[in-house]
């Protein structure tokens, strides 16, 4: 079956190369955002990915922020509510799915570059107050389930800047037996074929999304946010404070 699976990406990345080249361009904010959210349910579907939903997905202005396990997070959140990601460039050059991701609005970043992170702060806090969804993933990098990286406190002046709560999410996948499923980490030498191929051959994931309570960051500091962020995280994930605290 693996074949087939394959095949079935494969279409569906070139359906996607065609929506957002050809419709995207065309349609309205909302009727794009649509085709977001049901391009990224069908892709996890075709992987195997089911989804769950803990909690209510809200819907006044905030900074959106989340723990990094995979490619297929920023396509998880997506299929529920589709944001504005920003991203390491890395993603950029992922076979197709960079393009898309860049074609959805995906903001990339380069590591270690202060310019990069002055300008895309203040492009942040300009689409807040557009009122588009703006999210971003802290650890700056991907982790192993069961673990949570230090936060970055950068990004997490636009909350302070824009006026806007920080809403935390917890992202976790797991087997049919409710463990963690370690298929879906993306650590290491991992590359992005690799990581689909495992998930393709075991096909029994489930993407388990968790709306946390928003933090206010009205007269806080960027990294009070990201330290109330992080713990937040990590106990919705049940990763002991300890762990989820820097090696």
């Amino acid at each position: 079956m693996m074949p087939l699976h394959l095949a079935r990406v494969l279409l569906h990345l070139l359906r996607g190369l065609a929506t957002a080249g050809l419709l995207f361009p065309l349609v309205s904010a909302a009727r794009r955002e649509r085709l977001i959210r049901n391009w990224s349910r069908d892709l996890l579907a075709i992987c195997g990915v089911r989804l769950a939903l803990r909690g209510t997905m809200p819907d006044t202005p905030a900074l959106i922020v989340c723990n990094h396990v995979s490619w297929m997070d920023i396509f998880a959140i997506n299929a529920f509510r589709p944001c504005r990601f920003v991203a390491k460039s890395d993603i950029r050059d992922w076979p197709v799915l960079g393009w898309l991701c860049e074609r959805a609005g995906t903001i990339f970043i380069a590591r270690g570059r202060q310019r990069d992170v002055r300008r895309i702060f203040q492009g942040l806090v300009a689409s807040i107050h557009a009122g588009e969804r703006v999210a971003f993933f802290p650890e700056g990098t991907t982790s192993a389930q069961g673990k949570v990286l230090p936060f970055h406190a950068n990004l997490f002046e636009a909350a302070i800047d824009a006026g806007v709560p920080v809403q935390p999410y917890a992202l976790q996948y797991r087997d049919r037996a409710g463990r963690l499923h370690p298929a879906a980490d993306f650590i290491g030498e991992t590359t992005f074929v690799e990581s689909m191929l495992t998930i393709l051959r075991h096909r029994d994931l489930r993407a388990e999304l968790i709306v946390l309570p928003k933090i206010d960051s009205a007269g806080t500091h960027r990294r009070e946010l990201a330290a109330a962020a992080r713990e937040a995280i990590a106990a919705a994930l049940e990763v002991p404070l300890e762990a989820a605290q820097p090696d």
